[in-house]
Order: structure tokens, then C-alpha cells, then sequence
């Protein structure tokens, strides 16, 4: 449970601390304290920052804190005190202050907090077992930060020159990211390419003196609902990266104007946000394009795409390079050879199925239930599948007024998911994108690639 009190002194030290101490950077601040002091002001490090001397007033601390009347949490403690005036709460004694927090932080909060780690490793009396360089690694960097992804764009791009460019990419910050990979379940090849793209992010100059530089382009192949696009965002939100993802198809739309150009801006997107993720979804747009007889400005985007995924490094640019395709047999031999790994992403078996229910089905309530009994009787359905299942069983039981589910309830969702699937799948039915009433998509269409995971809402 939280701490009002510690709460609001963490934060109140923290601005104390971090405006005299001119050997810390925006990056020794928690993510959660630096928004609050966030400045557009360009400065030498970027496109805005974080500017000294900080103030914890009323308002400030209750929005980095969530304490709704941050003086009353404080006010009985001997070493702090508020000027009325502009309402700023600050220490008269910030050593006293120091121990007090040193007393009743834990190890976990210090980790998320540079700048009180390295208050401590410098005190001789007031030792904590997380380092200053160890809280800094664990720390989201201020370039995944949404308002320095933003005030970066706005300094770099045109919104009117940039429009149709900036309408193709779509930037995450990782705090906007909910799905982490705890929350997914992966085959054992996904799981072992994960762990090879974070040792190679880790090591990025060990690889660099070494020289090897080709590495760090994926291409994810897999059925729609897999979990192609899950992954690689869930993937951004772990190493605590910006996730700028691109649909291929819209750059390879014929109503777009100067395609190429655009192919190279959003490369350079990219190449601005590094350390990033780069994904392009629908990949298969390419051999689409390099086989057709028309548009020769799409072909030399196309042509452009290509070459820029041959330029763009994770050793020199910092830049993770995904690709994913629901149609690998449409792509050509010039497709493949600009990616040193292939990950694919099967539907997942009866054990990963009955897997993927328990994760989804964490926060329900059901009677009763028996994940493996579901997972047998669903051969075929992906992830997002079964995501829609489940979410049908939800909302039938509502219609009863009901919030407690039973194994009858999914039972009967699988089935009406399968009768629905087989509808859409029937010839008879008139008109291309005919409406089917209750329609809940299938993996056997492209929807959006949920994933074989679940998100806690």
C-alpha cells in the first residue's frame, strides 16, 4: 500500500537533491517526476528538457505523486514547511529528511529513483543495497518520455510539409504501452530470439568492436492473431523503447503523393527517437508492388524501403528493425535477404491454448473452469481468438445480469464463435464485405493482430 508521507517527501527530496547537484541529468529523475518539470525550451541534449532549480508545489506533487492534499500528508514533520504564498513545500533540514526516507524506502523504490540512489551511495552512514549506476539502468531514459517524443517531432518535422509521412507512422511511448511480455505466451524459439535481441541491445559496442553490424533485423511470419505485433510492442514496453510502427500498405496506397520521400522520412523518424523499434507491419506490400506493372512511384518506394532496411543498423543507429507478414509465400528472395532472422509464429497448441485462457481469464470470475477442457475443443483459433471468445462468454453474462461465468458460458462462446467463423468463410453470401450481424472475427482473417497474450486492463 502506498505511503502518502513517503510519497510526497521522495518527491519533495528528489527536487531538492537533483537542483543542487549539477553532476545529475534528466535521466536521474523517475519518468513519473521529470513530466512534471518538462520544459519544450530546446536545449544541447534535445529537443526540450528539464530545467534547474525544480519546486515541488502543492500542484506539482500532487501530480507526480497522486496525493490529492500533499501539505496534509507532510505537515506534522519536523523538517518540511510551505510557503502559502506560491505553495511550495521544501525542507528546512533535507539531511533529517534524507534519513527519514532512508528509514522507510525499500529497495524497490530506490531502484526507480537515481537520484536519491546516488544521495545514498555518497552518504557514508545511510547505505542502500541498489546503486546509483544500478537505478539508472532500471529507469525508462527521458527519449521514451511521450512529451520528448512529441517536442522531438515537432522540432525535426513539418506538420504541414510532413502530413502524409506523419500520418504513416504511429510513435509509442512505452508508458502507453500496457502489454508487457509477462503477459504473453511465447513459443521457445520466440522466447530465445527475445533474449538474443536484449543481449544484443545491451552490448551494442561490444558488437560494434568486433564488427559485427548486421544485426537486428527481424521478420516475424505468422497467421493474423498470433501475436506478431503484440510481441514487438510488448518488447518496446520491456526494454523501455519508443515503438514506431508502420503499415505498409498505406505507403504502397496509390492515393498517397511522394511515396518514397516519405518511405525515407519515416526511416528517419527512426533514426531521430533512437534507441527505438522500427516495426513494419504488412510486408508482404512489398512483393505486392515489385510485381505489378503499375505505379512506378510506388515501385521506387518500394525500391527506397529496401535500401533504407540495408542502411539502417542497431549497432550504428540504434534502431530495432521488425518486419511481420501474414503472407510469407507473396514475398520474393529480395524481401527476405534484408533480415538476418526469421521468427515464426504458428497458432498456438492445446498447451499454449489452455495457457492463454489462464492469462486472460486471470481477472474473471468463473465457476468451475477448466482452461484444458476449452483449449481441446478450440484447435485452430489463435490467441485473438480466443480473446474474442472469452470476451463473448463476458458479455452474454451481462445480458443475464450476471458477472459471475461458468464453464457452460465459455463452452457455449466457443461454439457460437466456430458457427459465426463458418458463415464468414460460406460463398453465399452476396457481396463483397457482406455484414454478418454478431460478426467477431476469426484468425483466419486480418483483423488486428492481437497476440497470443493477454493485456490486464
Amino acid at each position: 500500500m502506498s505511503d502518502p508521507a513517503l510519497d510526497v517527501v521522495e518527491f519533495v527530496l528528489t527536487t531538492h537533491l537533483y537542483s543542487d547537484r549539477r553532476d545529475l541529468d534528466e535521466n536521474d529523475l523517475p519518468p513519473r517526476f521529470r513530466q512534471v518539470f518538462w520544459t519544450d525550451t530546446p536545449g544541447e541534449d534535445g529537443p526540450g528538457g528539464v530545467e534547474r532549480p525544480l519546486k515541488a508545489t502543492d500542484d506539482t506533487v500532487r501530480t507526480a505523486t497522486g496525493v490529492e492534499r500533499p501539505w496534509e500528508a507532510v505537515s506534522d514533520l519536523l523538517f518540511t514547511q510551505r510557503t502559502d504564498f506560491s505553495g511550495e513545500i521544501s525542507l528546512t533540514q533535507p539531511e533529517m529528511a534524507l534519513e527519514w526516507v532512508h528509514e522507510r524506502a525499500d529497495d524497490e523504490r530506490i531502484a526507480t529513483n537515481p537520484t536519491l540512489a546516488a544521495a545514498f551511495e555518497d552518504h557514508d552512514d545511510l547505505e542502500m543495497s541498489v546503486t546509483h549506476e544500478e537505478a539508472r539502468e532500471d529507469t525508462r531514459p527521458i527519449h521514451a518520455d511521450r512529451v520528448w517524443i512529441d517536442a522531438l517531432l515537432d522540432e525535426y518535422f513539418d506538420e504541414e510539409e510532413d502530413a502524409e509521412m506523419l500520418d504513416l507512422v504511429n510513435v509509442r511511448a512505452p508508458e502507453e504501452i500496457e502489454t508487457t511480455l509477462e503477459d504473453l505466451v511465447l513459443t521457445g524459439d520466440q522466447e530465445e530470439e527475445i533474449q538474443k535481441l536484449v543481449k544484443a541491445i545491451e552490448h551494442r559496442e561490444y558488437l560494434a568492436s568486433i564488427g559485427l553490424r548486421e544485426i537486428g533485423k527481424l521478420l516475424f511470419v505468422g497467421p493474423p492473431g498470433t501475436g506478431k505485433t503484440t510481441i514487438s510492442r510488448a518488447l518496446a514496453h520491456e526494454l523501455g523503447l519508443p515503438f514506431v510502427e508502420v503499415k505498409l500498405s498505406m505507403i504502397t496506397s496509390q492515393y498517397l503523393g511522394e511515396t518514397a520521400k516519405n518511405v525515407e522520412k519515416t526511416f528517419e523518424v527512426a533514426k531521430r527517437l533512437s534507441p527505438c523499434i522500427l516495426f513494419i507491419d504488412e510486408f508482404d506490400s512489398v512483393a505486392k508492388t515489385r510485381r505489378s506493372d503499375e505505379h512506378a512511384a510506388l515501385k521506387r518506394a518500394v525500391n527506397t524501403l529496401l535500401k533504407s532496411i540495408d542502411d539502417i543498423s542497431l549497432i550504428r543507429d540504434e534502431v530495432l528493425l521488425i518486419g511481420a507478414t501474414n503472407h510469407p509465400d507473396q514475398l520474393d528472395a529480395a524481401a527476405w535477404r534484408r533480415f538476418d532472422e526469421i521468427v515464426n509464429f504458428p497458432k498456438p497448441d492445446r498447451e499454449m491454448r489452455a495457457d492463454i485462457l489462464r492469462i486472460v481469464t486471470e481477472e474473471m470470475d468463473i465457476a468451475d473452469f477448466d482452461p484444458e477442457e476449452i483449449a481441446e475443443s478450440t484447435a485452430g483459433l489463435t490467441g485473438s481468438d480466443l480473446r474474442m471468445v472469452l470476451r463473448e462468454a463476458v458479455l452474454r453474462a451481462l445480458t443475464e445480469d450476471r458477472m459471475t461465468l461458468t464453464q457452460e458460458d465459455v463452452v457455449a462462446a466457443v461454439e457460437d464463435f466456430e458457427e459465426r467463423d463458418n458463415l464468414k468463410n460460406m460463398d453465399m453470401i452476396d457481396g463483397e464485405g457482406a455484414e454478418i450481424v454478431g460478426d467477431g472475427g476469426s484468425g483466419s482473417h486480418d483483423h488486428d493482430d492481437e497476440g497470443t497474450g493477454h493485456t490486464h486492463d
